[in-house]
């Protein structure tokens, strides 16, 4: 089994949307050959079908799940018996596991991922987890995945950790990011113009951190001479720990609540 080439998503907001526009743009499928499930009419790439009921005949090659968790049960009481042997069921239900998805499901094979937003541009992380799925269906969730960014297949018990972490780490970075501009406003920037630097800035030096071949604290150093304004505001940063006790503390949290959702969904 190949990269799918056609699928159907029940469900579309703004995660699957995203990967839905990478898909269409990057000619993994063609926007005739998807199909999408949903409550109403909305902005979809060229071609791509939508409507309030799955569509007669064959099944996809394979189904995405792009729902709300506490959606799960509705979902399936309506889409279960339509889609029983699809040959591949992608789902992104941050905190449903796979066998909750095969109790509800009857799915040739289950794939849990974990995308995030920057899947719309290519530069996302898809985090991929199956116990069951054979190595077809491994392979063509993996083909279907890789236009989106960095795939990596991770093992259930560190499912929770890799979706805080990649999964909810944008949100992180783009809390960071105004927090950055705002603290430029605040020592006298025009605030646009404190946005703008700070954006600027965090893309330079992702992208750099990307590329070195030098591991992020090692370009922090080189950036700080000894004695220096940056090495000044880096000791403030590293003072007893509390940037890393706090991003700990952060992922934690999301953590948490996955495992909380993951149990609501076993109920």
């Amino acid at each position: 089994m190949t990269a799918p080439k056609t699928l159907w998503l029940i469900g579309c907001g703004n995660m699957a949307g995203a990967m839905l526009r990478r898909w269409v743009a990057a000619g993994t499928v063609r926007g005739a050959d998807v199909f999408v499930l949903n409550r109403r009419e909305q902005g979809l790439p060229e071609g791509v079908r939508q409507g309030r009921v799955l569509p007669d005949g064959a099944l996809p090659d394979a189904v995405m799940l792009g729902v709300k968790p506490q959606q799960i049960d509705e979902v399936a009481g309506q889409a279960a018996g339509r889609i029983a042997r699809v040959p591949l069921l992608v789902s992104i239900l941050a905190g449903v596991e796979e066998n909750v998805l095969a109790a509800r499901f009857g799915a040739a094979a289950i794939v849990r991922a974990m995308p995030n937003l920057p899947v719309e541009i290519g530069k996302g992380v898809v985090a991929l987890h199956s116990d069951g799925a054979g190595a077809d269906a491994r392979t063509a969730a993996q083909a279907l995945m890789a236009p989106l960014g960095l795939v990596e297949w991770v093992e259930a018990a560190r499912f929770d950790a890799v979706a805080a972490l990649a999964g909810s780490g944008p949100a992180f970075v783009y809390r960071f990011i105004d927090s950055l501009a705002a603290a430029g406003a605040e020592i006298g920037l025009p605030a646009e113009q404190a946005l703008r630097l700070a954006l600027a800035t965090v893309e330079g030096g992702a992208l750099l951190a990307a590329q070195a071949a030098d591991a992020p604290a090692v370009l922090a150093d080189k950036v700080a001479s000894p004695g220096g304004s940056t090495r000044e505001g880096l000791n403030r940063l590293d003072k007893d720990g509390a940037l890393q006790q706090l991003l700990v503390e952060t992922l934690a949290a999301s953590v948490r609540r996955n495992r909380e959702m993951a149990a609501e969904a076993r109920r």
